[in-house]
């Protein structure tokens, strides 16, 4: 009976101290408002939350800035330093440049890599790195180039356009400072057991052997020999490697440089001083062709960077031309075009002639490209806003053509033919006349001109 009596005093004490626990405010599940929340006011809780939202937006902002920064960089012109307009590789050290920068490095005698220097070949446009400058400009439109700098680079540069870089030029060999000048030296031929297989039949003698019977300077050229019009060695003339310019009666040794010191036949001829379009750009006889007309010229030049031609094309164009005249080369022969350096042999002037020399090709070349010129305008291939600009009425002797905003706005190719002076200097009225080409370098007008001028009064 008491032992029940203990369990029943022990049921009813824990029974007190679970509500005892239950209405207890410290012992609570429930939680408690913090003192700063109580006290703040709500309005300025919002306040707070919403500098916290623009801290962390400033917060990916600034990355997403710095990564638009970074992507920039690496995406910079080797030669111009900024972002990239227009982009081409260059094969094979695919290196980055603008097309506009890398044309202009092309046509300043550039013929390897802007930035290493290395061999290259051609540089073609990219697209991958056009797509990437593209959605960087879209989330960063303030990283792209000014207006003007893309006209500029558009007037340049056609895109889509891949360029090729010319071959080094071929550096001529070092002259030999300590030979003497006074006696001649003897040519390839003159040892009797040379690599070239033929000896020649009057050698000369070596000065550093035989000095009594060296052949002296001041005697002229030893018998069978003459000077090599690219070198100035001395040269077998019935060498089989010799050659001989038709036009300049100018022999070459075939065997110093042998790219130079030959005549080759007309067509297969380069021209001396232009292997690409660089050396037309830094070419003031091209200027002094279209009477300094540099829009004229530019726009030459563009339509033959577009067409992808060389000089080459262009003297073989013009040689063409002039063999589908009737007296062929004959009209230049007579205008003293080619200079005769030196006459070995006496040679009948009327003979048709076959080989040419760099010189005299050059001289051909200079001579025919505004002609060129105006047959490839006729063939309709330039922009409408070069083919539709205004004749100008003083023609390709307009003084103004000189000016940039004239020569832009004017044709002076294709107008009023030049007056001649004794025309101008008379009052007589110059005949109109229509200039057809009949032969090479003689036109229906300069016959006109040339009649009128015989039968004009001497003016006082």
């Amino acid at each position: 009976m008491a032992e029940l009596e203990s369990k029943a005093d022990s049921h009813l004490q824990e029974t007190q101290d679970a509500t005892l626990t239950r209405n207890s405010p410290a012992l609570s599940l429930k939680r408690s408002a913090s003192p700063t929340c109580e006290d703040q006011d709500p309005r300025k809780r919002f306040k707070d939350s919403e500098e916290s939202m623009d801290n962390q937006c400033t917060e990916q902002g600034g990355s997403k800035s710095q990564l638009a920064d970074e992507i920039a960089q690496e995406l910079e012109c080797g030669c111009c330093s900024e972002l990239l307009y227009k982009p081409v590789m260059v094969s094979p050290c695919q290196h980055i440049f603008c097309g506009s920068c890398c044309l202009l490095w092309i046509r300043n005698g550039g013929t390897n890599c802007p930035a290493c220097r290395a061999s290259s070949t051609t540089a073609a446009p990219s697209r991958p790195l056009q797509l990437v400058i593209d959605v960087l400009l879209r989330n960063a439109p303030h990283k792209a180039r000014s207006v003007r700098e893309r006209e500029q680079a558009d007037e340049i540069y056609k895109s889509g356009t891949i360029m090729r870089f010319p071959s080094p030029r071929e550096v001529s060999p070092e002259p030999n400072v300590n030979i003497s000048t006074e006696y001649a030296r003897p040519c390839p031929h003159c040892s009797p057991n040379n690599v070239y297989g033929w000896s020649c039949p009057i050698p000369i003698p070596d000065p550093t052997v035989d000095l009594e019977h060296a052949w002296h300077i001041d005697d002229g050229f030893p018998t069978g020999h003459v000077q090599c019009g690219n070198c100035e060695t001395f040269l077998a003339l019935r060498a089989p490697s010799t050659t001989k310019c038709d036009f300049c009666k100018t022999y070459f040794c075939g065997i110093g440089v042998p790219s130079r010191c030959s005549a080759a036949p007309i067509s297969l001829q380069q021209p001396h001083g232009f292997t690409d379009i660089s050396d037309l750009i830094q070419s003031s006889d091209v200027y002094e062709c279209f009477n300094s007309n540099t829009i004229e010229v530019e726009i030459m030049l563009d339509y033959i960077t577009t067409q992808g031609l060389s000089p080459r094309h262009i003297y073989r164009d013009i040689v063409k031309h002039i063999l589908e005249q009737p007296r062929q080369f004959q009209p230049l022969i007579e205008m003293d075009l080619f200079t005769i350096s030196h006459v070995a042999a006496e040679s009948d002037s009327s003979a048709t002639p076959h080989t040419i020399c760099r010189s005299c090709a050059c001289e051909i070349f200079i001579w025919g490209l505004k002609d060129w010129w105006i047959r490839e305008r006729r063939k309709g291939f330039l922009e409408e806003s070069v083919m539709n600009r205004k004749d100008c009425p003083e023609g390709s002797g307009c003084v103004m053509q000189t000016e940039f905003d004239h020569a832009r706005e004017f044709n002076h190719i294709e107008g009023k033919p030049v007056e001649s002076e004794i025309s101008s200097a008379c009052s007589t009225p110059p005949k109109e006349t229509t200039e057809t080409i009949t032969e090479v370098g003689i036109t229906e007008g300069d016959r006109t001109s040339s009649t009128a001028s015989e039968s004009a009064p001497v003016c006082g």
